[in-house]
């Protein structure tokens, strides 16, 4: 794969990204204006930070995509490559805002 193909994708892959976010804001966050407010509702729930909250839901994601390059004689349509990846990558996107936000971490 050349450069020129890699930019291409990872261009594509992050217009995705960008558009299930928007897409999917309302689904989980409702008329709240906090981006972030399932996972802190779903840390109160669960009485841990909002941080482990969300690993704890990313971790189904992350467990289908690894059944998924483990499957034997099965094979995936590239939809549903695209969604596993989509929303993987979209928690550790929803992670760095909730780092940014609530842990206080060294900036250089």
């Amino acid at each position: 794969m050349t450069q020129s193909e890699f930019k291409l994708i990872f261009a594509d892959q992050v217009m995705k990204c960008e558009t299930t976010l928007n897409n999917k804001r309302k689904e989980y966050t409702g008329d709240n204006l906090d981006r972030l407010s399932a996972f802190k509702i779903a840390a109160s729930l669960q009485g841990c930070t909002p941080q482990r909250a969300l690993v704890g839901m990313m971790a189904k994601h992350i467990v289908s995509l690894y059944d998924m390059c483990y499957a034997k004689n099965e094979s995936f349509k590239k939809e549903m490559w695209e969604e596993k990846i989509t929303d993987s990558l979209n928690y550790l996107f929803l992670l760095a805002a909730i780092i940014r936000e609530e842990a206080p971490y060294e900036q250089n």
